[in-house]
């Protein structure tokens, strides 16, 4: 079970599940972060934080944290 933390810089991966309750779930999916959804990795900074990607057409930064909800195959 990879989350969107581990997937490398260049990779296209699916979302498969997000993990988390309340508030916080619904943030990552209001962003267009759904199941199925593509997210294309574009960049990471150097200590990990934050991690660039691309979803559904646009671009967005995402915290570590919120990443390692982001179950991913």
């Amino acid at each position: 079970m990879h989350t969107l933390r581990d997937v490398p810089c260049g990779q296209t991966v699916t979302v498969k599940k997000i993990n988390g309750a309340g508030p916080v779930k619904r943030r990552i999916m209001d962003m267009g972060i759904t199941k199925g959804a593509e997210i294309f990795v574009r960049k990471v900074a150097p200590l990990g934080d934050p991690i660039e990607v691309t979803v559904r057409g646009y671009e967005l930064s995402l915290r570590k944290a919120d990443a390692e909800m982001i179950i991913v195959q």
